[in-house]
């Protein structure tokens, strides 16, 4: 694995989406590097990073990530984890795995939590593409109906890492993404949870509250913050709100309180 490191202060562990790399907390790092330690790792199967034994299994992601932990972040100490998108889902999984360290898990845009989902227009395929134009028309496509809102915000960075990050994708994320598969970990948690959305997140639609009364019905004290004017990519979109929004939830540094049973 390919891990980052920034800055000095509390771990702060930040796991990138499907279709991803490090580079999707890009507009991130430099402000919460000011306060925080923080590691950005590219996942198992994505960017520099070796592929998992099991493609197929978030947990085989996971297992990498914790056996890593300790190299990157040491001492023993209470680490926080944001995971956007598909990267919530190994985040879940990995707080299972080291409930020692983990002691805060952030979701922004979470996928596999089993719930509603809008029907979204279908990508463009961009592998048989011959010219890097042509290329790069079909990622502004896909960005536009996926991951940001306002298609001017699609700009020459943002075309360029969708286009360098896919090409190096060897997880179906997207299949995984569709279970409940978070849902199932954040059950068994005992970690404080928050959650960090884009009003406007493609993958979500009409059914963001769905999404923060699960994370209530968890963790009822949960913070879910929801970003104006923002799509899925939400960290990429609006930079600047969303660290101020993690920012805030992180600093909290507040226990869990248990939900009824259900």
């Amino acid at each position: 694995m390919v891990w980052y490191r920034w800055g000095h202060g509390p771990a702060l562990l930040l796991l990138h989406g499907g279709h991803g790399s490090w580079t999707h907390w890009i507009r991130n790092i430099p402000s919460l590097a000011r306060h925080w330690s923080v590691a950005v790792p590219d996942m198992p199967g994505y960017g520099e990073s070796a592929s998992p034994p099991d493609r197929t299994a978030p947990e085989s992601l996971a297992d990498a990530l914790a056996r890593g932990l300790d190299s990157v972040l040491p001492g023993g100490g209470q680490i926080a984890i944001a995971g956007f998108s598909f990267g919530s889902i190994i985040a879940g999984h990995l707080a299972l795995l080291r409930p020692d360290r983990i002691g805060q898990l952030t979701l922004v845009g979470a996928s596999g939590l089993g719930l509603t989902r809008p029907n979204l227009e279908p990508l463009r395929s961009w592998r048989r593409l011959e010219s890097q134009e042509e290329r790069y028309e079909a990622h502004r496509t896909n960005l536009a109906i996926l991951m940001l809102r306002d298609p001017a915000r699609i700009d020459a960075l943002a075309l360029h890492l969708q286009s360098e990050n896919t090409i190096r994708t060897r997880i179906d994320s997207p299949t995984i993404s569709r279970t409940d598969t978070l849902r199932r970990c954040l059950r068994k948690l005992k970690v404080p949870l928050s959650g960090i959305w884009g009003e406007a997140d493609a993958t979500t639609g009409k059914f963001l509250a769905e999404r923060r009364d699960l994370l209530r019905a968890i963790d009822p004290c949960s913070d879910f913050v929801t970003i104006p004017n923002a799509g899925h990519w939400v960290q990429y979109e609006a930079p600047d709100a969303f660290n101020d929004a993690l920012e805030e939830v992180l600093s909290k540094g507040r226990g869990r309180v248990e939900a009824p049973e259900f």
